[in-house]
């Protein structure tokens, strides 16, 4: 029998789940800790994050910085600056990691499949031919070809409004 490991797994695995949102915590904090928390921008309204825990390299979210829970209690100017940070966010991936298509959306409410209930957010995943192949339909596992890190120091200072 032949093992992968993938041990930083782990630390998810075990987080305790704590009272609270991850998305308010993490935009609270000082922008010190922007780099710890892979907060690769921050605007008005909205920040950019990545996902700690991605389907592919470069799997970010627009997050508003205040909690809402439905795409209807955004007002205007979140939204606007929403879908910008969106938009803005897919230019930059094409041109630095060059995938081969996207993947955008909201999984709002958690029968929708929200792992962080009560704060929307957009997720863009870039993808690529082949990305996808036995481990995650065999194993439910995926093989992640970059460190969070690396896909950070490639996208921290490109994302200007």
């Amino acid at each position: 029998m032949k093992h992968i490991w993938s041990p930083w797994r782990m630390k998810y695995i075990e987080l305790s789940k704590t009272e609270g949102c991850i998305f308010c915590d993490k935009i609270a904090e000082d922008r010190s800790r922007d780099r710890e928390n892979y907060i690769i921008y921050r605007g008005k309204t909205n920040f950019i994050i990545l996902n700690s825990y991605p389907y592919n390299p470069g799997h970010l979210m627009v997050v508003p910085n205040r909690h809402v829970g439905a795409i209807g209690e955004l007002t205007f100017g979140e939204r606007e600056e929403h879908s910008h940070l969106v938009v803005m966010v897919v230019g930059v991936l094409e041109k630095e990691l060059q995938p081969q298509g996207f993947n955008l959306g909201m999984n709002i409410g958690k029968v929708g499949g929200a792992g962080v209930e009560g704060h929307i957010h957009t997720h863009i995943v870039p993808r690529w031919d082949g990305d996808t192949n036995f481990m995650s339909v065999m194993t439910d596992t995926r093989v992640i070809p970059e460190a969070l890190s690396a896909t950070y120091k490639k996208l921290v200072g490109l994302l200007v409004a």
